[in-house]
């Protein structure tokens, strides 16, 4: 995998969030496997409701620690209205806020194919365990 270091770059992880405080330590396992595999990557964790910080809350936090190129990962497994919609609106309105910022949103994780290659093995490894 080829990950932009670029000094100016943020990676966003975009959740959609749960009353429940233990539902975001999935998203959060992944910045922090991505902070130890790329220690020059700067990540942050979003999330749509219910859960802090919210996007604009983190887009702030990274500009004030230089970054210009701000990339959001959807961490959706499935691509429905927030993926489709909720979540581009929230780019736009962040585009038009920040001008100077450089916003890459990019599908899903759910749509890349190594993810539902990677669910059909553990759902396989599930089977034939049992």
């Amino acid at each position: 995998m080829t990950t932009d270091l670029n000094p100016h770059t943020g990676v966003i992880l975009f959740a959609h969030g749960s009353r429940d405080p233990l539902w975001r330590l999935p998203i959060d396992a992944v910045a922090q496997q991505m902070r130890l595999r790329w220690p020059g990557l700067m990540v942050e964790c979003a999330f749509l409701e219910l859960t802090t910080p919210d996007l604009s809350t983190t887009v702030e936090s990274l500009m004030m620690k230089g970054k210009t190129h701000l990339r959001i990962v959807p961490m959706f497994l499935g691509v429905g209205r927030h993926a489709r919609e909720d979540l581009p609106k929230l780019v736009a309105d962040l585009i038009e806020a920040y001008p100077q910022v450089q916003f890459e949103l990019v599908p899903s994780v759910g749509e890349h194919p190594a993810m539902t290659s990677l669910m059909a093995e553990i759902a396989a490894k599930q089977i034939t365990s049992a």
